[in-house]
């Protein structure tokens, strides 16, 4: 009898151009497995939002493909597998974040140890961080240059079908989905996800057709907007791997070829957006601290305040600026938030508040649906001014004008802060300029202009001590 095949799933929870997969499946008859596992270095276990989309991905791809559901340490559950089923081979998807690598390392390390063979395949990038290189051999700390790198790189691999598989026959025990309680319970906070997202790779490729149908056009200059479509929303589809990077870029250039020229500048903006997922995962592989220090090593002595309250408003979107307290709103009652907003609020709270970057990228994690380690931790760092390429510290936001300008007709603000619907276009960025303002809006936690001159001080005073 043929010996099975261990398909380990991870954040490619999809079966089309899925190079693992593929391989397993050619290989033997597949065992395909997923581990739930929380003992992630650094408490980066998933938060909330993460937690919610992952059943429901799960879920979708069960009615695929039967998965076995095992709950713990990944390394221990893969050993207590090959003992229960006596594998020929090990079949998984790269990861990068930081503590992948050794993960990675010790499960080669059993497999060599019980005659098993392993196979880790790429799939998640369109380019392996240490395959992009300057000419110099050495890794881009600039996105501009990486992104012409990358474009020069030539063609992309072709797609791989969905292979036929063969299911290992015997029928080993498996959890139940819903008996790890990833979905929130009492309250359910997460109602409002379900009418935006449909979690699964049936999901993701009827997401990315009608973004390249409808919302293409007219990408480059209107993505800014909140008030408006123009946004892919495949985030979330690619962080699980419902979607590959590869299916994106080559159904991007298909839509471009189609459209004869009407949409070069359109389908280029939104593929270099794909590039700067990959730019911030070449940063995290050379730089694995990324999550948790500053790029920059004088941003660690960054004179940050202690403001609970601040924060907690900054949380619940009640800080007086109506385009950073809908971006709050919207991102807890959807686990998303428009990406120009998302650089409005971080710099709301890194510039005005004086908070560290970190506790606006752990709550993003634990409430974006699309927390992703890189990309959250490369985005607070570029907005802190901290990171590589980064936007100069000294860049501070105006809320007000970053509202008039983006969401010209106070659209997105109305639609979540109802508290405004009735003020006046000329008003709804800055209500309390009103003869009678709203009184169920709280007025601005900090004033502009001081909040702004505080920011620069204290980045004199970082410029000071790192001084030679």
């Amino acid at each position: 009898m043929t010996k099975p095949v261990i398909m380990w799933f991870r954040q490619d929870l999809r079966l089309a151009d899925h190079p693992a997969l593929t391989a397993a499946a050619a290989a033997g008859p597949i065992l395909p497995v997923f581990i739930l596992d929380d003992q992630t270095p650094g408490d980066w276990r998933w938060g909330g939002a993460s937690r919610w989309w992952l059943h429901h991905s799960l879920a979708a791809l069960s009615l695929k493909l039967p998965l076995l559901l095992r709950r713990g340490e990944s390394v221990s559950v893969m050993e207590k597998l090959i003992a229960e089923c006596g594998p020929q081979a090990v079949y998984f998807t790269r990861d990068y974040a930081p503590w992948s690598g050794a993960l990675e390392r010790r499960v080669k390390e059993l497999c060599d140890r019980h005659g098993v063979s392993c196979h880790r395949h790429g799939g998640f990038l369109l380019h392996e961080p240490e395959s992009i290189k300057t000419g110099a051999g050495s890794w881009f700390k600039v996105y501009t240059p990486f992104s012409r790198a990358c474009f020069a790189a030539g063609a992309l691999r072709p797609l791989k079908p969905v292979p036929q598989t063969t299911l290992h026959s015997d029928k080993l025990a498996s959890d139940k989905l819903e008996d790890w309680h990833l979905l929130p319970q009492h309250p359910n906070w997460a109602k409002g996800f379900e009418p935006q997202w449909t979690p699964g790779e049936d999901g993701a490729r009827q997401r990315l057709s009608h973004f390249l149908q409808e919302d293409l056009a007219g990408y480059a200059t209107l993505r800014d907007r909140p008030d408006m479509t123009h946004a892919s929303r495949l985030s979330p589809h690619l962080h699980w791997g419902e979607v590959s990077p590869h299916q994106v870029w080559h159904a991007t250039e298909q839509r471009r070829a189609a459209a004869h020229g009407k949409l070069d500048q359109d389908s280029e903006k939104f593929l270099k957006e794909i590039l700067w997922r990959e730019f911030s995962y070449q940063l995290l592989h050379h730089v694995p601290h990324l999550p948790e220090k500053a790029f920059k090593p004088e941003y660690d002595d960054f004179p940050w305040t202690e403001d609970s309250e601040g924060l907690r408003r900054w949380q619940k979107g009640q800080t007086g600026y109506p385009i950073v307290d809908a971006g709050m709103r919207e991102l807890w009652h959807t686990g998303i938030m428009h990406n120009r907003v998302r650089m409005i609020v971080a710099s709301f709270l890194v510039k005005h508040l004086l908070l560290p970057w970190q506790a606006g990228e752990r709550w993003f994690w634990d409430t974006l649906c699309d927390a992703d380690i890189a990309n959250n931790s490369a985005s607070w760092q570029w907005v802190a001014g901290s990171g590589a390429d980064a936007a100069p510290y000294f860049r501070v936001f105006n809320p007000i004008l970053q509202g008039e300008k983006f969401d010209p007709e106070g659209a997105y603000v109305r639609k979540w802060l109802p508290e405004l619907c009735d003020v006046p276009n000329d008003y709804v960025h800055k209500p309390w300029d009103m003869p009678s303002p709203p009184k169920a809006y709280p007025g601005p936690i900090v004033d502009h202009g001081k909040a702004r001159a505080r920011a620069l001080a204290a980045l004199k005073q970082i410029k000071k001590e790192n001084v030679i």
